[in-house]
């Protein structure tokens, strides 16, 4: 297991790399009272993005009627479908029916086409449970199939399972308490194919066991035989923030001139405020091979940082293969009133170098 460290945190340069200003006419909501924020992709086996027959990109991504205080959301999200094309967004509803998902809401995950079935696989997090009196932050990780429909919607879901439970040894309970920002991870599944020998994986955000600490983030890993790719067996966590940061998330791989870089999304709240303290971001580590050894992008792991005069502008960012980044408008601008854009936040492009990296002009 590799580590990212306070001494990589206080490498941070004071002049690293920043994301773009997001104005107003970037804040171009997608539905009348809806919000949303975590999205993805229906990827190939190789991770780029399927075209559906009109020439449109499936994405999915979490999502909620509008609310005055945004925290809200998070209680009754669930997992939309959008259309993306020509750089415009379209919804085109819930992902799964009414009372198909075994948790009381639906967090981020990832989703694959299986070109031998023709199906949609969708990895999820189910937070709660179906029916529960109040809202718990217990976190489960499923999978189900679905079939594309002609209007480039997802049909027939079945075959929904639990993908791994938690193994105590290496990954902490979720059913304590806690609150958004506090609470421990086991979600956020995340699939990958490894080109070197076709072994599917999938990562995820967790929380280390057997800490001394409250910041205990971890990226935790399964992995799969090629020939039964459903059989998912749990790893112990590939990387670990232990002692310095709460929550590494939605952590997912990219394999790029032959250099494997783990990316994940964090926020200055949820460092240990001992310090030292990074800015709300996209991270990295960088290695030779999934067994690493892993290395901090830009000696510090920042990728990029929101930019000062609006550290929460936006978040949860993710990389495709193209190097194309994608995120969502959380409280962009400047001053102290707080405006959640909750829409898809215009997309960035990285450039990567080794084990530098940053965006493009």
């Amino acid at each position: 297991m590799s580590s990212w460290t306070a001494a990589h945190v206080a490498a941070i340069a004071p002049d690293a790399p920043t994301a773009p200003i997001i104005g107003a006419h970037d804040v171009r909501p997608v539905a009348d009272n809806l919000d949303i924020w975590d999205a993805w992709p229906v990827q190939q086996r190789d991770g780029a993005p399927i075209e559906l027959a009109n020439g449109a990109q499936l994405w999915m991504a979490l999502a909620a009627p509008h609310f005055a205080d945004p925290d809200e959301r998070h209680g009754r999200a669930r997992i939309h479908l959008f259309h993306y094309r020509g750089d415009r967004w379209s919804h085109v509803g819930p992902a799964m029916p009414d009372g198909f998902s075994p948790g009381s809401r639906e967090w981020s995950g990832s989703a694959i086409w299986d070109e031998a079935s023709d199906d949609v696989i969708l990895y999820f997090t189910a937070a709660g449970r179906r029916g529960e009196a109040a809202p718990s932050f217990e976190q489960r990780m499923f999978s189900a199939r679905a079939r594309l429909s002609e209007a480039g919607g997802l049909t027939g879901w079945q075959d929904l399972r639990e993908i791994v439970t938690i193994d105590p040894d290496h990954y902490m309970s979720t059913r304590e308490g806690g609150g958004i920002g506090t609470i421990k991870a086991f979600r956020d599944p995340a699939w990958f194919r490894d080109p070197a020998d076709g072994r599917p994986y999938l990562f995820f955000a967790a929380s280390r066991a057997g800490s001394t600490s409250a910041y205990n983030g971890v990226v935790g890993m399964a992995s799969a035989d090629p020939a039964t790719p459903d059989d998912w067996v749990i790893a112990p966590p590939l990387l670990s923030a232990d002692g310095l940061n709460n929550e590494l998330e939605r952590p997912h791989m990219v394999v790029y001139e032959g250099s494997y870089y783990l990316f994940w999304s964090t926020q200055r709240h949820v460092f240990n405020p001992d310090g030292p303290t990074g800015p709300t971001g996209l991270y990295a580590m960088v290695a030779p091979a999934v067994s690493g050894p892993w290395r901090p992008v830009n000696g510090s792991g920042l990728v990029f940082a929101n930019p000062a005069t609006a550290p929460a502008q936006s978040y949860s960012w993710m990389v495709l293969p193209d190097l194309s980044v994608t995120s969502f408008i959380d409280n962009w601008g400047d001053g102290d009133e707080r405006r959640f854009g909750g829409t898809f936040a215009p997309f960035l492009r990285l450039w990567l170098d080794g084990d530098r990296a940053g965006v493009t002009a």
